[in-house]
């Protein structure tokens, strides 16, 4: 009998430590989605839409679109999409999200017609770069630029926001870090010491001055809202939440007024 459930218990152990090495060496493929090219993009009718190739630092060619309404100079908004989103897929619904203001939809490392494996510290040294990039264009006014991060993009968009001086930044469904909710995904797994990307946008946000709109889906099942309203009791600087009553985690964008809001908030901190 003793053997028996000393048998049962090194089964339990090992098929645990099973499990928390297969997280560990699997990490990527849970967190990250990559999604193939599209095979075409379109801009909003009238708008000019520019095809963008950017070698990283270490050679990795970065792709995306910039859609703009004109060609003069003017305000710009940085998107930085979910972690199973082909972000040139909204170059079509620029003006509606974002009115008359530039857009720049840039893919993650792997992801559309980007080269290279995604990781954070690869997602965030990238959209450094990509702002810069766009900073010295003559067409775009660096005083005016706007980060926009849903999702695994809120993590990208925060510490970004802590690098470089930006107007303000538009959070949808962020999260206060990916580790905690992958706790609260596996509270039975010691994550803490496996997980390689924690995106912890809590330690940056109590310093970022700048303001935040934080649009949170209060029936969200992926990242519970006590997450994203945890992230704007510590931002910086002044916050606006808009708690979408009914709407989950994809389908945020769906509500009547979240398009609304965030064109409304931009028009007061991106004129």
């Amino acid at each position: 009998m003793l053997g028996t459930l000393r048998d049962l218990a090194l089964a339990v152990v090992l098929g645990y430590a099973a499990i928390a090495a297969l997280v560990w060496f699997a990490q990527e493929r849970l967190m990250f989605f990559p999604r193939p090219a599209l095979t075409s993009v379109s801009p909003p009718p009238g708008w000019q839409l520019e095809e963008v190739v950017l070698p990283a630092r270490d050679g990795t060619r970065l792709a995306g679109v910039l859609v703009r309404p004109k060609a003069s100079r003017g305000p710009l908004v940085i998107f930085f999409g979910g972690n199973a989103e082909e972000v040139t897929e909204g170059a079509a619904s620029a003006h509606e999200v974002y009115g008359e203001r530039a857009v720049l939809l840039m893919n993650y490392r792997g992801y559309g017609r980007s080269e290279g494996s995604p990781g954070e510290k690869g997602l965030v040294a990238d959209a450094i770069e990509i702002y810069d990039w766009a900073a010295r264009r003559g067409d775009v006014d660096p005083a005016r630029i706007a980060l926009h991060g849903r999702s695994l993009g809120t993590g990208v968009a925060v510490q970004l926001a802590a690098a470089r001086a930006v107007a303000c930044v538009v959070l949808t469904s962020p999260f206060a870090s990916a580790l905690d909710v992958a706790r609260n995904a596996y509270p039975w797994l010691p994550v803490s010491l496996l997980m390689r990307h924690p995106f912890d946008s809590l330690k940056h946000a109590p310093r970022l001055k700048v303001p935040a709109l934080v649009l949170i889906g209060a029936a969200d099942n992926i990242i519970p809202a006590e997450q994203s309203e945890r992230l704007a009791a510590a931002w910086g600087g002044p916050v606006e939440r808009l708690r979408l009553e009914g709407f989950g985690h994809n389908d945020l964008d769906m509500h009547p007024g979240y398009h609304q809001a965030i064109r409304t908030f931009l028009g007061r901190c991106l004129p």
